[in-house]
């Protein structure tokens, strides 16, 4: 392969794996979207227990006096119990939302319903849990079809009459969708390890 080839081939690589962090930025600060995600959780919490504290590690640290006087008018109305109670914890609930949605530089839409999906929902687990095996497994299942689909795909083509031009050609974009999704499993590997998503996503990490 030439030099300019096998450097577009890179930039493309790079491009792909790019694309795949922006996805799963989007998909993380969709879960915290939602009524069973971790912020929200960690507000029922807060709420139960009195400690504000609890949600303001999902905040920068900027935002500490703003979500400390929601927090306080919050547990004073939710004191009527019934309708009252819910309401104020709805309220809290968007606000901090809101705010943190705001930290990572993303617009608020509202609150969702869920449920999350289920790869976030296996990582959840695994951090309740403290097991990685189902999360493990999870991966592994869904990376193994797709390679299995890609690769079948190729072999199917791979044998045909070099006079076909449009059988030479079915075969070559099978053979570059099967390399380039190894590469992007392979790049996503390396790239999503700790402390690399706060490096190349920025707007997932806070300050505090």
């Amino acid at each position: 392969m030439k030099a300019s080839g096998l450097n577009f081939t890179r930039r493309l690589a790079a491009a792909t794996v790019a694309v795949a962090l922006i996805g799963v930025s989007a998909a993380a600060s969709a879960h915290c979207d939602t009524l069973d995600g971790p912020v929200v959780a960690a507000a029922r919490k807060a709420l139960d227990t009195g400690n504000v504290n609890l949600v303001l590690v999902w905040l920068q640290k900027k935002d500490d006096a703003e979500i400390r006087k929601h927090f306080e008018k919050t547990v004073t109305v939710r004191k009527a119990g019934g309708p009252a109670k819910e309401l104020a914890d709805m309220y809290f609930f968007e606000t901090l939302v809101r705010i943190h949605r705001a930290g990572e530089g993303a617009g608020y839409t509202g609150l969702k319903p869920g449920p999350v999906e289920p790869s976030i929902a296996a990582a959840d687990k695994a951090l309740e849990t403290g097991k990685l095996q189902e999360v493990a497994h999870l991966i592994s299942k869904r990376t193994e079809q797709g390679l299995h689909r890609h690769f079948d795909d190729v072999m199917k083509k791979k044998k045909y009459n070099p006079n076909d031009v449009a059988a030479g050609r079915a075969f070559a974009g099978a053979y570059v969708e099967f390399t380039h999704y190894v590469e992007r499993l392979y790049g996503a590997a390396e790239t999503l390890a700790p402390g690399q998503v706060q490096k190349t996503a920025p707007g997932l990490a806070h300050s505090h």
